[in-house]
């Protein structure tokens, strides 16, 4: 597919966002023309006042604007009844204002349907990125994609675009009025003109780049943030406060100095254009007196050109700003388009949802993250339906990589080997069922900022408190939470910090229980609660899902001494395969881990 220009492909990708805003925005475009229009006349009527009903010059207007001052009686009736004049001045400052109010009210109604679309496209499509997607994105970076870079692509489409059709009127009506009055004078108002527009392009890349340095440092800046934040347990525990403050302020220093060195650049800028424009205002006062002077002006005229003139110095000193704000927009339209254009999940052609209850098998299994060393390397086993695994390895093994393959969570590559639930390759089917059917408990548990009732539901909105009790009591987790106040409608904090880390293990092995799939993976999810417990929670799984298939990841042997096989890993290869019992007595890996902790275990009781 050929790849679009820039310009073009930012163009398409605002022409998308505007979907529901489109006829909001051309609506406040044809209400600032409308101001526009407005404008123009008033010059015209003081001008017809100046001259021709107070200086009885003879009137130089077309047919229709004759017509019109007859009807009232002519120039000379007027003259007697300025207020007449002074009322029709009046009569345009109101159609002026109410166009203004259209404008306002129209604009601000889709600059905020602009920014509400924008945010709801672009958090469904991050939803919907790969996991591999966010594993190389920070997330404070994210944030400040879809808020700060929102913003400014709002504010230039609502502040800018929808007053360029005002501008382009405003130009060319001045332009014409000012030569329809004075040729010559009209030309010497433009002679400035050209070096004021070539001066704002010959910025605009330095503003785009300067504010893409501070975009980006802002992106680091958040993300350092919502790091610290989010890990402000650690921080203090290891009396690391002055560290991250100096490393904050060290980020934050080199943020501002980005800004100040791009206010630099717009101080050069704007100051310039300026004093271009006040030496072009300067040329048209002293040459429009010298030519009332000479009677090559009227003073009506004279009034009038002076009025065009700085309407037209409006729109050519706004199309510096325009010129700031389109490098801003530029800059932030790329930053949301990398989000937008990052590649979305999908499934294959025609994808399947088979049984789920069938045996789960690897074949010659090899796999790699992103620019690391091969981290499986043939895996080949085949766990049969309704059993339990067990799989034990040291860290970095590749024990949780097994796992996210088989959930999808990371895509197998071609020629990389295959994985099957009862024949299927996991390739072939619906991610949304596939995941449906497999309950994982990741080695993180996370929880979100809610109740602990919305925590464990939050798989099914129509579980009962009855369903939601009978997983937490299979979690032995009921116990605990009915010793809280709230019970289960007590608050848990940001990632689950108001509880403790055995707590936040049996609130996500709970809440993958609600779910009740025929496969249920829990990756080193015991870890962090006691023997006595992880032996509950084993008998609990045991007596309830006896036909569910289990796979059970842990450095804990106690832990998988019930598993029907176990597979050990060795840097990312399986060095030993069998029951607990063939294991123990292998004299490899398994026994020496088994060994160490029955000693570590021995000299406890000791």
């Amino acid at each position: 597919m050929e790849k679009k220009e820039p310009s073009v492909r930012k163009a398409a990708l605002i022409w998308r966002f505007l979907k529901g805003s489109k006829a909001m925005f051309v609506m406040s475009m044809l209400m600032a023309a409308v101001a526009a229009l407005a404008d123009m006349i008033t010059p015209q009527i003081i001008r017809a006042a100046v001259d021709n009903a107070i200086g009885g010059n003879e009137p130089t207007f077309g047919p229709a604007v004759m017509k019109l001052v007859n009807s009232v009686g002519g120039f000379a009736y007027l003259g007697q009844h300025l207020w007449i004049m002074a009322l029709a001045v009046l009569a345009v400052a109101v159609v002026k204002v109410l166009s203004q109010y259209g404008f306002l009210v129209f604009n601000t109604r889709a600059s905020e349907t602009l920014a509400k679309t924008m945010r709801d496209t672009l958090y469904t499509h991050i939803e919907r990125l790969p996991f591999s997607w966010h594993m190389k994105n920070h997330t404070g970076d994210i944030i400040q994609r879809c808020t700060s870079d929102i913003d400014t692509t709002r504010n230039f489409v609502a502040g800018q675009m929808t007053n360029l059709f005002r501008i382009l009127i405003l130009v060319v009506l001045s332009m014409i009025f000012m030569f329809s009055m004075n040729g010559l004078l009209a030309l010497i108002a433009l002679i400035p003109m050209p070096l004021i527009v070539l001066y704002s392009f010959s910025f605009h890349n330095k503003i785009g780049s300067g504010f893409k340095e501070c975009d980006e440092a802002e992106g680091r800046l958040s993300a350092m943030a919502q790091e610290n934040l989010t890990g402000v347990r650690v921080v203090r525990a290891f009396g690391r406060e002055r560290y991250e403050r100096d490393r904050f302020e060290k980020h934050n220093e080199e943020y501002t100095g980005l800004w100040v060195r791009l206010a630099k650049v717009m101080s050069r800028f704007w100051s310039t254009s300026d004093v271009l424009s006040g030496v072009q205002i300067m040329l048209v006062v002293v040459f429009g007196v010298v030519f009332c002077l000479r009677g090559e002006m009227t003073p009506g005229e004279y009034i009038a050109f002076i009025s065009y003139n700085s309407l037209l110095v409006w729109p050519i000193r706004q199309l510096g700003r325009m010129i700031s704000d389109m490098s801003k927009a530029g800059v932030a339209v790329d930053r949301i388009g990398y989000i937008i254009e990052s590649e979305i999940e999908k499934d294959c052609e025609n994808a399947l949802t088979p049984d789920m209850t069938g045996d789960i098998a690897f074949e010659h299994v090899n796999f790699a993250y992103d620019g690391c060393p091969q981290m499986l390397h043939d895996i080949t086993f085949t766990m049969k339906a309704g059993t339990t695994l067990g799989i034990l390895g040291g860290t970095g093994s590749g024990k949780s990589t097994l796992m996210l393959l088989l959930d999808r969570l990371y895509d197998l590559p071609a020629d990389s080997g295959r994985i099957t639930i009862g024949g299927v390759d996991v390739a072939s089917i619906s991610r949304e069922h596939l995941r449906k059917n497999i309950g994982i408990v990741l080695q993180e548990p996370f929880l979100f900022s809610r109740t602990l009732k919305e925590n464990l539901s939050i798989t099914d909105e129509k579980l009962t408190l009855t369903d939601i009790r009978e997983a937490a009591r299979a979690a032995c987790l009921d116990e605990t939470i009915e010793g809280f106040t709230k019970g289960y409608e007590t608050f848990v904090g940001e990632r689950g910090v108001t509880l403790s880390g055995g707590q936040k293990q049996r609130a996500a092995i709970a809440r993958m229980l609600t779910q009740h799939t025929p496969i249920m993976i829990f990756d080193d999810s015991l870890s962090a609660v006691d023997a006595e417990t992880d032996a509950k929670i084993r008998k609990a799984l045991e007596k309830r899902f006896g036909s569910a298939s289990i796979i059970l990841i842990s450095h804990r042997i106690t832990t998988l001494s019930k598993a029907d096989q176990i597979i050990v890993l060795d840097r990312g290869r399986i060095a030993e395969m069998g029951t607990p019992q063939e294991l123990q007595k292998a004299g490899g890996l398994y026994q020496r881990i088994y060994e160490i902790q029955s000693l570590s275990a021995e000299e406890v009781d000791a």
